[in-house]
Order: C-alpha cells, then structure tokens, then sequence
C-alpha cells in the first residue's frame, strides 16, 4: 500500500501544475462546505439564542375561569396560585430552571428631576424574574437579591429606553425614580434587548420586586393588568370599623377541617395573579408542564378525572416555526456546498480520463511485464483519492481562514464545527472514490496490444 502512494506521488508530480489544477476544484468545494456549515451553524446558534430571548422556553401559569349560573368569568376569574405554588414548583419540577410570579402595570409615569417617562409596562417579579426572561448579565449595577423581594425593598431596574429618555448622557445606577409618586432606588440597568417579534420595545420597561407592586404600587383589588393587593388605607378602615363595629358573635358556621382542605376561602394578599416558569430547554417544555401539572394539582387538592383550577400556556408554536425554519437554512446551505463538491468531482474525472489516455502505452508496457488489471485499477484509484484527500486537507485550511475573515469582516455569527471538518475530510476520500473509479476501470480494461501501439 505504500509503495502505491509513492507510486501516486511519483506519477502526480510529473505533471505538477495539472495535478494542482486537479486538486483546486476539491479545495473550492471542500472550502465552501466548511464555511456554509460554520456560517449555518454560527446562524442556527444565534436563532436559538433569539428563540430563548423571545421567551419559547417560557410558560405562564393562570388561574383558570370560573362559572356560575352558567357565565363564565375568563381566565383569571377566581384566584388559586399562592407564592407557595412558586416555591413547590421551584423545588419538586426537575425539568424547571426558573419560577418567578409575575406581575404587570401600564400607564405607570416615572419622573427623574425635570424629567418624566411612562414606560410601556412596569413588570414585577422575584429574584429569578431576570433568569427566567432571559436578560443576562445587567449592563451597569446589579439585580435585586431575594431579600430585598422579601422586604418590599423600593428598588427597581430600568430598560435601556428609560434609562436614555430619563438619564441622557447620565449614570442611572444610584439615581432616584418616582413612580406613582414612590420613590426608588435604581439599583442596575438591563442590557439592550430591542424590540420583539410583535414589534414591541422590550427596552422601555421597568422592572421592581414583586412585593412591593402589590402593597405600593397596585390598585385595590385586582388591576386590569393583573395586579393584585390591597391598598386600604388606615383611614378608611379605621373609620368603617366606627360605622360598623365588630360582632361578638358570628353570623356564618364555623367550617370544619374538611371545608377547609377541599375547599380553602382565597386571601387576596397572599395570592398571586399569575406564575411564569421557564424550563431547562426549548425541548423540554412538555416535561416541565406535566410536572407543573402534577404538583398544583396535588397542592390544590384537585381529585382525579376534576377539572384544573389552572391554565398553563407555553410557545411551542412558536418554537416549532423557529426551529424548522433553522434546520431549513442550514440544510440548504450544505445542498450548495456539496453541489461545489459535486463540480470539484466532476472535474477529478475529466482529468482522470485525459490522464489515462496519455499514459495508454505506460498502461501497456506495465501489462505486458505482467500487471494484472487490479494493479493498474488501484494505480489510478490510489492517485485519484489522493488528489481529493491532499485537496480535502487544503480546502479544510482555506474554509477555517474564509470564516474567520467573514465573521471579522461581516461580523456574521460564525461557529467551528468538528463534524463539518471531519465530513469534508471523509467526502473528499468518498469523492476520489467515485469519480476516479470510471477512469482507474478503463484503464485496467485495456488490451495490452493495442496499448503499445497507441501513438
């Protein structure tokens, strides 16, 4: 075997420029498939990336409607989430990374001195609001810790926008904000995520604990944007226990310890409007909705074969567009680069053929002192493989520089990838195989006679 490949080197380097010509059809088709794929690659990484940021890996959890005397109150009509139901799920859901309770107000006016600023939504939520939303790193500052969830802390975190219409050209972190005349500290400011695929500025935004929206920020009783909390003030309550003083004595039974398991009266302070958990991976979403499912129904003590007092809602629509979308590109992609590959072959086995024909009384000569027709079929196939494979190796080198330049050049998301440089490897070896198979057969079927007198 060897002696074949120096043999395949001796008979290549006596047509040096040819044989490099040869090669360079390889190299293009090889040097394309390398940078389609780390380009297809790099692509896919990012739309994964834009996937997780729009929230695909996101469920939202709901208090489920209500009916009575046949009309049914929507979504959200009664309230059955506890911020223990968070705590359970955080704890018992294994396929879950995050759980946050959430909760939203518009129509909320920030003021910074002489300036003022109503963000498009003020969103609340724990310590894990921001892994759960996918924000990353804050750009200056920090994130409010569980503490100061705990405490009712008034800090806050602003969006880009905010931070640009409020503080221009200003450090924001350590700075006062009012809103609804509260005052808070702004404690970090989030990294620009820009606007999301409704359009919407996800920018213009600020986000405070969870607590303290509802015991400083919401309306009494639950808000049109799920708000929730009361916000009775001592005045009122003191006056109304004046109008009307408390009884002695009960006008309803006392409920007993079975109405109150099966049936346990909502407290509007301690319940939560809304719950938003994001799972380990986009995949396993379906996993995390079961075992969400499992734990609320046992903590609610729901019997079998009942109705859910919860609605879960994810984004596997969304999910599925995005991802096939990202498999298509990055399997046209490699159609084009193995098209390149397919001209690079095509181009072995021209040359082949005018190699053949000029070494025809080489051929017979060989024939005539006794090599057998495999010997001459291995010759040609060894030079053909070995054509692609030197070709391979080069255009390898050549797809690793050109990304590199284009993701220098372009900045486009560009990524190595291990089984691109190891298919390229092996289609070159498959490719000098079977474009160089014809001409190494012609060969070894010559008639010896007719090959010495070939002029």
């Amino acid at each position: 075997m060897i002696k074949q490949i120096l043999a395949a080197f001796v008979s290549l380097k006596r047509n040096i420029l040819r044989s490099l010509l040869t090669m360079l059809g390889i190299v293009i088709g090889v040097a394309v498939v390398i940078t389609m794929m780390e380009i297809g690659a790099g692509a896919s990484q990012s739309i994964k990336r834009s996937i997780s940021n729009m929230g695909t890996n996101v469920m939202m959890i709901w208090p489920s409607a209500v009916k009575t005397a046949g009309i049914s109150s929507g979504s959200g009509g009664t309230v059955t989430l506890t911020e223990e139901d968070c705590q359970a799920i955080a704890a018992e859901c294994l396929s879950v990374e995050a759980v946050t309770p959430s909760l939203s107000r518009r129509g909320i006016q920030a003021i910074a001195g002489n300036r003022n600023w109503t963000p498009f939504t003020v969103y609340s939520g724990n310590e894990d609001y921001f892994t759960v939303q996918s924000w990353g790193n804050p750009e200056s500052g920090r994130y409010f810790t569980k503490r100061e969830v705990d405490v009712s802390a008034c800090v806050c975190v602003i969006g880009q926008t905010v931070k640009n219409e409020l503080f221009p050209g200003q450090e924001a972190v350590g700075q006062d904000l009012r809103l609804n005349n509260v005052l808070f500290r702004i404690i970090g400011v989030l990294p620009r995520k820009g606007a999301n695929m409704m359009g919407m500025d996800q920018d213009d935004t600020v986000i405070v604990p969870w607590k303290t929206m509802r015991s400083r920020l919401s309306r009494s009783g639950s808000s049109a944007t799920g708000a929730s909390g009361s916000t009775s003030s001592t005045s009122t309550t003191s006056s109304t226990s004046d109008i009307y003083p408390e009884s002695s004595t009960s006008t309803y039974p006392e409920r007993d310890s079975v109405q109150a398991q099966n049936y346990p009266l909502p407290v509007r302070f301690n319940n939560i409007d809304q719950i938003t958990v994001s799972a380990k991976t986009p995949e396993q979403v379906p996993d995390a909705m079961a075992q969400i499912c499992e734990v609320l129904r046992r903590r609610h003590n729901i019997a079998p074969g009942a109705e859910d007092d919860f609605s879960i809602r994810d984004m596997s629509e969304m999910l599925k567009t995005m991802t096939a979308t990202s498999g298509l590109m990055t399997t046209l992609l490699l159609i084009v680069a193995m098209l390149s590959l397919v001209v690079g072959g095509v181009g072995i086995m021209n040359i082949m053929l005018v190699s053949v024909t000029e070494r025809t009384r080489e051929i017979g000569l060989r024939m005539a002192v006794g090599a057998r027709g495999s010997r001459i079929l291995s010759q040609f196939l060894t030079e053909s493989v070995l054509l692609c494979i030197l070709g391979g190796l080069v255009g390898i080198g050549v797809g690793r520089c050109a990304s590199l330049v284009i993701a220098q050049v372009l900045h486009w998301p560009v990524q190595v990838s291990l089984n691109a440089i190891l298919i390229s490897a092996g289609i070159s070896a498959v490719i000098g195989v079977a474009f160089g198979f014809y001409p190494a057969w012609r060969a070894s079927r010559l008639n010896p006679i007719d090959a010495l007198r070939h002029e």
